[in-house]
């Protein structure tokens, strides 16, 4: 057993009931820093390698400035499929949701480049066939994140606003969701993150980050968990429906995502 991905980390009643109220939490020391540079390392060298986006930042678009990204690094790696499966961030997922059990619907390294762009507000689960809002996404820094270095911020209480939900992440969405949060008075929560800081936000949870000022990457790993007895549903849009063939291979709609990708993570004894 790895001691800092698989024992518990105590959270509180009072962090249940505010990630609850607020659709997200930062909970710092979730993970050390020896954890975080031996298995970073790997995530990072996978990154680099099987990263296809090669244009300069200036001809990308607004998407493509925002991150580098590759996604089911566990596949790619036994030392990644172990953090990805670690207990800890597992079993935080399931009591922060509520539920008895999650299993993965998919990783994600998100590396910002120097110079890189914002992300766009958006709400993830846009781009999810799933039956219900018990998804949750563990944001995992694998250094510190500094405020010039573009750290993920979150719009309290934002989890059950139905506008911008028809939006992916553009310069549409960045500007029509922006402008409805500030209008209806959600809080925007921004701040750097600390070494072994790790986020946790619903997939309704409309959240962006700034541009990557700094002259390091902004290096992340990302975790999404989903209750452990979601089913699919019809995809709504072609993005959802490429989603499904290649996150969830097999499943049937109305039936319990349990394919070969979806392996449970954590549940209760």
């Amino acid at each position: 057993m790895n001691h800092d991905l698989d024992t518990p980390y105590e959270i509180s009643a009072e962090h249940i009931a505010r990630f609850r109220r607020d659709g997200f939490i930062k909970l710092k020391n979730v993970l050390s820093s020896e954890t975080l540079t031996r298995y970073g390392g790997e995530i990072t060298r996978l990154t680099i390698a099987l990263n296809t986006e090669q244009r300069p930042l200036e001809e990308r678009s607004t998407y493509d400035k925002a991150f580098l990204q590759v996604m089911n690094l566990w596949e790619k790696s036994p030392l990644v499929g172990c953090f990805v499966m670690g207990q800890r961030l597992g079993r935080l997922a399931a009591e922060l949701l509520g539920v008895h059990g999650v299993r993965l619907y998919h990783d994600q390294s998100l590396y910002k480049e120097p110079g890189g762009g914002i992300t766009p507000a958006h709400a993830d689960q846009y781009y999810w066939p799933l039956s219900s809002d018990r998804t949750i996404t563990a944001w995992i820094p694998l250094q510190p994140v500094p405020e010039d270095m573009g750290p993920l911020g979150f719009y309290a209480r934002s989890q059950s606003v139905e506008f911008g939900r028809d939006l992916g992440i553009s310069d549409e969405s960045e500007d029509r969701i922006t402008a409805n949060m500030n209008r209806h008075g959600f809080e925007f929560v921004s701040g750097a993150f600390d070494l072994g800081e790790v986020s946790f936000h619903l997939g309704w949870t409309f959240h962006k980050a700034g541009a990557n000022r700094s002259t390091q990457p902004r290096s992340v790993m990302t975790i999404i968990y989903m209750d452990a007895s979601m089913r699919l549903v019809p995809s709504l849009n072609a993005i959802q429906a490429n989603d499904r063939d290649q996150w969830c291979p097999g499943a049937r709609e109305g039936e319990v995502i349990d394919t070969r990708k979806n392996p449970v993570v954590w549940q209760r004894a």
